[in-house]
C-alpha cells in the first residue's frame, strides 16, 4: 500500500513517516499544498493523509480539486482545528475520515487499516470502459467491436492504469513506479515493449482508443479522432 502524506509541520511529518514505514507502508511526503496536489494528481496512491492548513494551497482546496478530477483515492484529513464546522467542511469536500491533532499514531494506523478494507468506488468495479472498449479486470479480457482477447498480467496492469486515467499524460517515470514499483530492476526498453504489445491488442479488437507517444515525456490514451 502506497501512501501520500501532505503535512507542513516537518517534525510531525517525520514522526508520522517513521511510524508508517515501520508498519510496512510505502510512503511519499511533501510539506506544501501545491506540491501535494501535483503528487495526488498522479493517481498512484492508495491513500492520502492530508493536513488542512498548508502553504500555497490549503487542504480543503486541494481535496476539492482532486475530487473534481474524479480521483477517488481515500483521504484522511488531519487538522488542529477542532470546531465541528471545520470537520464538516473537510468531510463535505470529499474526505473519507478526519483526525484532530494531536492524535495517537495507533489511532492513525487503525484508521488506515479501516479505510484499506473499504471497497474503493473505482477499484471495486469488475469492468472498465473507455471509448468503444471494455476491459474485464477479473478475467483480464479486452473487448472491442471486432473481438475479445486475453491479456497477460503485466499488459493488464498497464492497460488498467491507462483506462483509469484516460486522456491524461502519464510520464514514463510514473508508469514504471505504478506498474513495476520503485525499486524494481527494470530496463527502459521493457516499457516500450509492453506499449507495443498493448497497441497491437487495441488494434486487434478494433479500438478507437490509441496509446499516443509524447516524445521524451510519456504516453496518453486518447480516442483516435479526439
Amino acid at each position: 500500500m502506497r501512501i501520500l502524506l501532505i503535512e507542513d509541520n516537518q517534525s510531525l511529518c517525520q514522526t508520522i513517516s517513521r511510524h508508517l514505514k515501520k508498519a510496512g507502508y510505502e510512503l511519499d511526503t511533501c510539506l506544501d499544498g501545491q506540491e501535494g496536489l501535483n503528487y495526488a494528481l498522479s493517481s498512484i496512491y492508495d491513500l492520502v493523509i492530508l493536513d488542512c492548513l498548508l502553504p500555497s494551497l490549503n487542504g480543503v482546496e486541494l481535496l476539492q480539486i482532486i475530487r473534481s478530477k474524479n480521483i477517488h483515492t481515500p483521504v484522511i484529513m488531519t487538522t488542529a482545528l477542532c470546531d465541528i464546522d471545520d470537520r464538516v467542511t473537510g468531510l463535505d469536500a470529499g474526505a473519507d475520515d478526519y483526525l484532530t491533532k494531536p492524535f495517537a499514531m495507533q489511532e492513525l494506523l487503525a484508521r488506515i487499516r479501516a479505510l484499506s478494507r473499504r471497497p474503493n468506488k473505482i477499484d471495486n468495479c469488475s469492468c472498465l470502459t473507455y471509448s468503444n472498449i471494455t476491459f474485464d479486470l477479473n478475467e483480464l479480457v479486452l473487448t472491442g467491436p471486432n473481438l475479445s482477447c486475453s491479456l497477460s498480467k503485466r499488459e493488464s496492469d498497464l492497460l488498467e492504469y491507462f483506462m483509469k486515467n484516460p486522456a491524461k499524460l502519464l510520464s514514463r517515470k510514473l508508469i514504471f513506479f505504478k506498474i513495476w514499483g520503485p525499486d524494481a530492476p527494470v530496463e527502459e526498453g521493457n516499457l516500450d515493449n509492453y506499449i507495443r504489445f498493448l497497441r497491437r491488442r487495441l488494434n486487434s479488437v478494433g479500438s478507437k482508443a490509441k496509446i499516443k507517444t509524447v516524445r521524451s515525456v510519456g504516453y496518453i490514451l486518447e480516442e483516435e479522432d479526439a
